[in-house]
């Protein structure tokens, strides 16, 4: 019988195009286990491709995604958790990030839809803060922005922008699941309502529209996003390094039906559409650059 070794290459004999044919299936929905079943791999290289990629994703939007020029920014939330729901979190483990509930911020601009910033964290004034402090890091113009209706952004933009910025809120209003409650019965949105924070936002565009939109796109091409499933991430920070991936193939790798572009073409942050080997390289890029 032949060894394991013998049967699946270690991760450093990979083929830029093998690598490539695991990330694409990745980004296109697959879980681990069937990404695995697809290309043959073992599960241990698929997540050690995804972190090392994942980590080279995020350092380049750090570097990349800055200083964009921007009329309209739309931010939310979305609902995830980690190693088990909220409710069977062991007594032991409450309380730590990464068990139980964890939420992806993102800022959307809504004329490229470009992804401009995001981030892995909690759901409370501290992580609304870091996230809305490194959006502002990120823009060159004054912008109008809207969020939902949480709390916590009327104290996290005001820090990170003071005045220099218009902008305004998008409350949801619900009534209760028609035909009774159920578990999985969602409350019926029987209208909205726009509030002015700071500045002079146009109120017909204070909408979350698009960002709503990208969450749905999120839970599609994200196994770890989907409901009821056993697909969900046991460990944080591989939930960070799919959400990194994930748009870096949506900013740079993925054309926008509507743009006919990608949204970093459109936001004017590179040339052409970036193909899965050039994503799949960027590990080995950062590397001979810090060399």
């Amino acid at each position: 019988m032949l060894e394991r070794s013998s049967i699946i290459p270690p991760m450093n004999r990979l083929s830029t195009q093998e690598r490539a044919q695991i990330l694409t299936c990745l980004v296109e929905g697959n879980s681990i286990r069937a990404t695995c079943r697809m290309t043959g791999r073992d599960k241990g290289a698929v997540l050690k491709l995804l972190a090392d990629v994942g980590a080279a994703c995020k350092r380049f939007h750090d570097q990349r995604v800055f200083m964009i020029e921007t009329k309209r920014v739309q931010c939310d939330e979305i609902w995830s958790f980690c190693y088990a729901k909220e409710k069977n979190i062991p007594e032991d483990m409450k309380g730590v990030f990464g068990v139980g509930d964890v939420w992806t911020w993102t800022a959307i601009d809504a004329d490229t839809k470009l992804m401009i910033a995001y981030n892995v964290d909690s759901r409370d004034e501290h992580a609304a803060r870091r996230f809305i402090e490194d959006l502002a890091k990120r823009l060159a113009t004054r912008v109008q922005l809207t969020t939902d209706g949480l709390r916590a952004y009327l104290t996290a933009v005001p820090m990170a922008f003071g005045k220099d910025i218009d902008y305004g809120m998008l409350t949801k209003l619900y009534t209760n699941p028609k035909g009774g409650v159920g578990r999985y019965s969602p409350g019926e949105c029987c209208g909205t309502r726009k509030s002015k924070v700071i500045g002079k936002p146009s109120k017909d565009k204070i909408s979350t529209s698009f960002v709503e939109r990208q969450n749905l796109t999120m839970r599609m091409s994200m196994r770890r996003f989907t409901r009821l499933t056993n697909a969900f991430s046991k460990k944080v920070e591989n939930l960070g390094h799919a959400v990194a991936l994930h748009f870096m193939f949506y900013n740079f790798g993925r054309v926008h039906q509507t743009l006919r572009v990608t949204p970093a073409m459109q936001a004017g942050l590179t040339d052409h559409v970036w193909s899965m080997e050039e994503i799949a390289g960027l590990t080995e890029k950062q590397l001979k650059m810090a060399a």
